[in-house]
């Protein structure tokens, strides 16, 4: 198999977003299968790693994905289209708005993955349980932030880790939500 060369000088976020040829391909066979209405499978096993594995989800993982899927990222994404929506600002009075989507850099990972971007050993993400949400800005950050623990208190469901972080200009949001046995930990890591 070939060996991708990985530039070194590239943050993390930047191999995220950017997709290899044969993930591609790999994306184009799963972007068919919705885990939500607002989600497909494809997206959430992207990766810019050619991999021997292409990254695929067993089983668990899948059911994990789609937990994720249904009962946070879309009500996140309603949420905030919801309160934020308008003011993107576009168009006049009475003109349509377009729905602003909730961009993942990085979901399930194999384990080929997750030691190839430096993931932590234990990571959620090698079970499906956590996304890393893209946001355009501080602001953006603190608003899905804000949106993510209000869910957490009105659903009286607990998240396993709600990370804020930031690489140069580059920020986002990692989401994890087990099973069982989540721990509601909240950490900033800004660099």
């Amino acid at each position: 198999m070939k060996e991708e060369n990985i530039d070194k000088g590239m943050k993390l976020s930047e191999h995220l977003a950017s997709p290899s040829v044969a993930s591609l391909s790999h994306l184009s066979e799963l972007d068919g299968v919705r885990l939500s209405p607002h989600f497909t499978l494809g997206e959430m096993t992207k990766t810019s790693y050619d991999t021997r594995d292409g990254n695929m989800p067993g089983p668990v993982a899948i059911e994990n994905l789609k937990r994720l899927c249904e009962d946070w990222l879309e009500d996140l994404r309603y949420s905030y289209n919801t309160l934020y929506g308008d003011l993107r600002g576009r168009g006049g009075e009475g003109a349509a708005q377009e729905e602003i989507p909730v961009v993942i850099n990085s979901a399930y990972r194999s384990a080929e993955v997750n030691h190839r971007c430096w993931g932590s050993p234990t990571s959620n993400h090698l079970t499906g349980c956590a996304a890393d949400i893209r946001c355009m800005g501080p602001e953006q950050l603190i608003r899905y932030g804000a949106i993510l623990l209000d869910m957490a208190d009105g659903k009286r469901q607990a998240f396993d880790e709600l990370l804020f972080e930031r690489r140069g200009t580059t920020y986002w949001i990692h989401l994890a939500v087990r099973p069982e046995g989540n721990r509601r930990r909240i950490a900033f890591d800004m660099r």
